[in-house]
Protein backbone atom coordinates (compact mmCIF):
# COMPACT_ATOMS: atom_id res chain seq x y z
CA UNK A 1 0.00 0.00 0.00
CA UNK A 2 0.90 3.48 -0.66
CA UNK A 3 -0.42 5.68 1.88
CA UNK A 4 -0.27 9.36 0.51
CA UNK A 5 -2.31 12.69 1.59
CA UNK A 6 -4.86 12.23 -0.89
CA UNK A 7 -5.44 8.57 0.19
CA UNK A 8 -4.15 5.60 0.04
CA UNK A 9 -2.96 3.34 -3.42
CA UNK A 10 -2.87 -0.44 -3.66
CA UNK A 11 0.68 -1.50 -4.13
CA UNK A 12 1.92 -5.06 -4.34
CA UNK A 13 4.70 -6.51 -6.32
CA UNK A 14 6.90 -10.22 -6.96
CA UNK A 15 9.22 -11.98 -8.55
CA UNK A 16 12.23 -10.67 -9.92
CA UNK A 17 13.49 -9.76 -13.48
CA UNK A 18 12.75 -6.69 -15.64
CA UNK A 19 9.68 -4.73 -14.10
CA UNK A 20 6.08 -4.91 -14.78
CA UNK A 21 3.51 -2.64 -13.94
CA UNK A 22 0.23 -3.96 -13.97
CA UNK A 23 -3.21 -2.12 -13.97
CA UNK A 24 -6.00 -3.66 -13.98
CA UNK A 25 -9.39 -2.54 -15.59
CA UNK A 26 -13.10 -1.40 -13.50
CA UNK A 27 -14.75 -3.60 -11.32
CA UNK A 28 -11.11 -5.44 -10.45
CA UNK A 29 -8.40 -5.32 -8.43
CA UNK A 30 -4.65 -6.24 -8.84
CA UNK A 31 -5.62 -9.69 -8.44
CA UNK A 32 -6.98 -9.76 -12.17
CA UNK A 33 -3.49 -10.46 -13.25
CA UNK A 34 -2.88 -13.39 -11.37
CA UNK A 35 -3.39 -16.15 -14.09
CA UNK A 36 -1.10 -13.56 -16.51
CA UNK A 37 1.42 -13.28 -13.58
CA UNK A 38 1.31 -17.63 -13.10
CA UNK A 39 1.89 -18.25 -16.53
CA UNK A 40 5.20 -15.73 -16.72
CA UNK A 41 6.35 -17.64 -13.44
CA UNK A 42 8.63 -15.19 -11.89
CA UNK A 43 10.66 -13.73 -15.41
CA UNK A 44 9.48 -10.46 -14.24
CA UNK A 45 8.78 -8.35 -11.20
CA UNK A 46 5.18 -7.78 -11.65
CA UNK A 47 3.91 -4.67 -9.56
CA UNK A 48 -0.18 -4.47 -9.38
CA UNK A 49 -2.07 -1.70 -8.13
CA UNK A 50 -5.61 -0.87 -8.65
CA UNK A 51 -7.73 2.02 -10.11
CA UNK A 52 -9.36 4.88 -8.08
CA UNK A 53 -12.44 3.46 -6.33
CA UNK A 54 -11.28 -0.57 -6.05
CA UNK A 55 -9.60 -2.35 -3.94
CA UNK A 56 -7.80 -0.43 -1.27
CA UNK A 57 -7.27 2.87 -3.82
CA UNK A 58 -9.19 5.59 -2.52
CA UNK A 59 -11.62 7.98 -4.97
CA UNK A 60 -10.19 11.35 -5.46
CA UNK A 61 -13.13 12.13 -8.36
CA UNK A 62 -16.24 13.43 -7.77
CA UNK A 63 -19.05 13.63 -10.14
CA UNK A 64 -17.95 17.30 -11.71
CA UNK A 65 -14.37 16.12 -12.03
CA UNK A 66 -13.68 13.05 -13.60
CA UNK A 67 -10.84 14.31 -15.31
CA UNK A 68 -8.43 11.29 -16.20
CA UNK A 69 -4.93 12.66 -14.52
CA UNK A 70 -6.41 11.60 -11.48
CA UNK A 71 -6.02 7.89 -12.80
CA UNK A 72 -2.78 8.57 -14.24
CA UNK A 73 -1.66 10.16 -11.25
CA UNK A 74 -2.14 6.99 -9.36
CA UNK A 75 -0.35 4.71 -11.74
CA UNK A 76 2.40 7.48 -11.86
CA UNK A 77 2.99 7.49 -8.05
CA UNK A 78 3.07 3.11 -8.36
CA UNK A 79 5.69 3.42 -11.21
CA UNK A 80 7.48 5.61 -9.16
CA UNK A 81 7.50 3.56 -6.01
CA UNK A 82 8.17 0.92 -8.16
CA UNK A 83 11.51 2.36 -9.52
CA UNK A 84 11.52 3.33 -13.26
CA UNK A 85 11.58 2.52 -16.13
CA UNK A 86 9.28 -0.36 -16.14
CA UNK A 87 6.93 -1.85 -18.67
CA UNK A 88 3.58 -0.44 -18.53
CA UNK A 89 0.24 -3.06 -19.16
CA UNK A 90 -3.22 -1.87 -18.56
CA UNK A 91 -6.36 -3.84 -19.72
CA UNK A 92 -9.52 -2.06 -20.32
CA UNK A 93 -9.85 0.77 -18.34
CA UNK A 94 -6.02 0.34 -16.94
CA UNK A 95 -5.11 0.55 -20.85
CA UNK A 96 -7.12 3.74 -21.07
CA UNK A 97 -5.34 5.22 -17.98
CA UNK A 98 -1.95 3.59 -19.14
CA UNK A 99 -2.17 5.36 -22.07
CA UNK A 100 -2.69 9.25 -20.56
CA UNK A 101 0.30 7.72 -18.74
CA UNK A 102 2.16 7.29 -21.83
CA UNK A 103 0.69 10.91 -23.28
CA UNK A 104 1.25 12.84 -19.87
CA UNK A 105 4.74 11.98 -20.25
CA UNK A 106 5.96 11.94 -16.58
CA UNK A 107 7.66 8.79 -15.86
CA UNK A 108 10.13 6.58 -17.49
CA UNK A 109 8.33 3.39 -19.31
CA UNK A 110 10.26 0.92 -21.45
CA UNK A 111 7.15 0.00 -23.21
CA UNK A 112 3.26 0.42 -22.91
CA UNK A 113 0.99 -2.66 -23.95
CA UNK A 114 -2.78 -1.48 -24.01
CA UNK A 115 -5.20 -4.92 -24.00
CA UNK A 116 -8.76 -3.45 -25.38
CA UNK A 117 -9.19 0.07 -24.08
CA UNK A 118 -12.37 1.49 -24.02
CA UNK A 119 -10.82 4.37 -26.23
CA UNK A 120 -14.94 5.21 -27.27
CA UNK A 121 -13.29 8.99 -27.97
CA UNK A 122 -11.25 8.14 -30.58
CA UNK A 123 -13.61 6.74 -32.64
CA UNK A 124 -15.78 9.77 -32.60
CA UNK A 125 -12.67 11.84 -33.34
CA UNK A 126 -12.07 9.83 -36.46
CA UNK A 127 -15.84 10.17 -37.62
CA UNK A 128 -16.72 5.86 -36.57
CA UNK A 129 -19.50 7.32 -35.50
CA UNK A 130 -21.57 4.35 -35.93
CA UNK A 131 -19.19 1.93 -33.91
CA UNK A 132 -19.06 5.88 -31.22
CA UNK A 133 -23.11 5.31 -30.75
CA UNK A 134 -22.79 1.71 -29.84
CA UNK A 135 -20.61 2.71 -26.96
CA UNK A 136 -23.40 5.54 -26.43
CA UNK A 137 -26.28 3.07 -26.79
CA UNK A 138 -25.06 0.47 -24.49
CA UNK A 139 -23.93 3.17 -22.01
CA UNK A 140 -27.47 5.39 -22.01
CA UNK A 141 -29.59 1.90 -21.41
CA UNK A 142 -27.08 0.69 -18.30
CA UNK A 143 -26.85 3.95 -16.83
CA UNK A 144 -31.19 4.37 -16.93
CA UNK A 145 -31.37 0.82 -15.45
CA UNK A 146 -28.97 1.56 -12.54
CA UNK A 147 -30.63 5.34 -11.72
CA UNK A 148 -33.93 3.07 -12.18
CA UNK A 149 -32.99 1.01 -9.26
CA UNK A 150 -31.56 -2.38 -11.05
CA UNK A 151 -29.35 -4.01 -9.08
CA UNK A 152 -27.54 -5.97 -11.77
CA UNK A 153 -27.74 -3.00 -14.52
CA UNK A 154 -24.21 -3.32 -15.42
CA UNK A 155 -24.29 -6.89 -16.56
CA UNK A 156 -25.70 -5.27 -19.81
CA UNK A 157 -22.08 -3.66 -19.82
CA UNK A 158 -20.36 -6.65 -19.20
CA UNK A 159 -22.06 -8.52 -21.73
CA UNK A 160 -21.24 -5.67 -24.28
CA UNK A 161 -17.64 -6.30 -23.38
CA UNK A 162 -17.55 -9.93 -23.36
CA UNK A 163 -20.84 -11.50 -25.35
CA UNK A 164 -24.07 -12.36 -23.95
CA UNK A 165 -24.18 -14.75 -21.17
CA UNK A 166 -20.71 -13.34 -19.94
CA UNK A 167 -22.01 -11.79 -16.49
CA UNK A 168 -24.04 -14.85 -15.72
CA UNK A 169 -21.14 -17.17 -16.14
CA UNK A 170 -19.05 -15.25 -13.37
CA UNK A 171 -18.61 -16.80 -9.74
CA UNK A 172 -21.10 -14.91 -7.70
CA UNK A 173 -18.24 -13.17 -5.78
CA UNK A 174 -17.07 -11.83 -8.96
CA UNK A 175 -20.44 -10.68 -9.99
CA UNK A 176 -21.33 -9.23 -6.04
CA UNK A 177 -18.04 -7.39 -6.80
CA UNK A 178 -19.49 -6.17 -9.73
CA UNK A 179 -22.72 -5.24 -8.73
CA UNK A 180 -21.75 -3.55 -5.61
CA UNK A 181 -18.94 -1.13 -7.66
CA UNK A 182 -21.40 0.10 -10.24
CA UNK A 183 -21.13 3.48 -9.04
CA UNK A 184 -17.96 4.05 -9.65
CA UNK A 185 -17.34 2.03 -12.90
CA UNK A 186 -20.25 4.95 -14.20
CA UNK A 187 -17.26 7.38 -12.94
CA UNK A 188 -15.01 5.61 -15.06
CA UNK A 189 -17.08 6.36 -17.93
CA UNK A 190 -17.44 9.71 -17.56
CA UNK A 191 -13.67 9.62 -17.50
CA UNK A 192 -13.24 7.91 -20.38
CA UNK A 193 -15.60 9.96 -22.21
CA UNK A 194 -13.79 13.22 -21.40
CA UNK A 195 -10.75 12.08 -22.66
CA UNK A 196 -9.82 13.71 -26.09
CA UNK A 197 -8.32 11.40 -28.31
CA UNK A 198 -7.25 12.88 -31.25
CA UNK A 199 -4.47 11.49 -34.31
CA UNK A 200 -2.41 14.47 -33.31
CA UNK A 201 -2.00 13.46 -29.73
CA UNK A 202 -1.30 10.12 -30.16
CA UNK A 203 1.48 10.27 -32.79
CA UNK A 204 3.65 11.97 -30.38
CA UNK A 205 3.44 9.04 -28.10
CA UNK A 206 7.21 8.03 -28.20
CA UNK A 207 6.75 5.03 -26.00
CA UNK A 208 6.74 1.44 -28.22
CA UNK A 209 3.07 -0.06 -27.71
CA UNK A 210 1.41 -3.14 -27.88
CA UNK A 211 -2.28 -3.36 -28.51
CA UNK A 212 -4.17 -6.43 -28.00
CA UNK A 213 -7.81 -6.81 -29.48
CA UNK A 214 -9.67 -9.98 -28.81
CA UNK A 215 -10.90 -11.41 -32.24
CA UNK A 216 -14.66 -12.25 -30.76
CA UNK A 217 -14.85 -8.91 -29.59
CA UNK A 218 -17.24 -6.07 -29.97
CA UNK A 219 -16.52 -4.76 -33.47
CA UNK A 220 -16.55 -1.32 -31.79
CA UNK A 221 -14.15 -2.10 -29.37
CA UNK A 222 -11.97 -3.74 -31.90
CA UNK A 223 -12.36 -0.86 -33.80
CA UNK A 224 -11.38 1.79 -31.02
CA UNK A 225 -8.21 -0.01 -30.56
CA UNK A 226 -7.43 -0.63 -34.07
CA UNK A 227 -7.39 3.08 -34.76
CA UNK A 228 -4.89 3.28 -31.37
CA UNK A 229 -2.45 0.78 -33.18
CA UNK A 230 -2.55 3.07 -36.50
CA UNK A 231 -2.36 6.34 -34.82
CA UNK A 232 1.09 5.92 -32.46
CA UNK A 233 4.28 6.12 -34.10
CA UNK A 234 5.71 3.03 -32.14
CA UNK A 235 2.35 0.96 -31.84
CA UNK A 236 2.26 -2.77 -33.19
CA UNK A 237 -1.28 -4.58 -33.17
CA UNK A 238 -1.89 -8.37 -31.96
CA UNK A 239 -5.59 -9.83 -32.27
CA UNK A 240 -6.16 -12.68 -30.31
CA UNK A 241 -7.72 -15.54 -31.82
CA UNK A 242 -11.06 -16.37 -30.41
CA UNK A 243 -10.96 -14.03 -27.38
CA UNK A 244 -13.16 -11.45 -26.18
CA UNK A 245 -12.57 -8.25 -23.77
CA UNK A 246 -12.22 -10.33 -20.54
CA UNK A 247 -9.42 -12.28 -22.47
CA UNK A 248 -7.01 -11.88 -19.53
CA UNK A 249 -8.77 -14.24 -17.87
CA UNK A 250 -10.24 -16.79 -20.78
CA UNK A 251 -7.11 -16.54 -22.72
CA UNK A 252 -4.49 -16.94 -20.53
CA UNK A 253 -1.96 -18.40 -22.36
CA UNK A 254 -1.91 -16.84 -25.50
CA UNK A 255 -2.25 -13.43 -23.76
CA UNK A 256 1.12 -14.01 -21.34
CA UNK A 257 3.14 -14.92 -24.28
CA UNK A 258 2.14 -11.87 -26.48
CA UNK A 259 2.54 -9.79 -23.58
CA UNK A 260 5.86 -11.26 -22.31
CA UNK A 261 7.43 -11.51 -26.26
CA UNK A 262 6.93 -7.81 -26.47
CA UNK A 263 8.76 -6.79 -23.27
CA UNK A 264 11.66 -8.68 -24.65
CA UNK A 265 12.09 -7.23 -27.50
CA UNK A 266 11.73 -3.81 -25.52
CA UNK A 267 14.10 -4.16 -22.44
CA UNK A 268 17.18 -2.59 -22.31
Amino acid sequence: MIECERGRIDYDECGDGPTVVLVPGSCSTGAAWRPIMSRWAGDFRCVTTSLLGYGGTAERRTDLDTDISHEAGIVEAVIRRAGSPVHLVGHSFGGLTALAVALRNRVSLLSLTIVEAPAVEILRHAGEFQHYRAFRTMNDAYFAAFHAGKSAAIEAMIDFYGGAGTFASWPPRVRSYAVESTAVNILDWATAYGFPLERESLANVEVPALVLLGGASHPAMQRANELLGQYMAKASTVTIAGAAHFMISTHVEDVARAIARYMATQSV
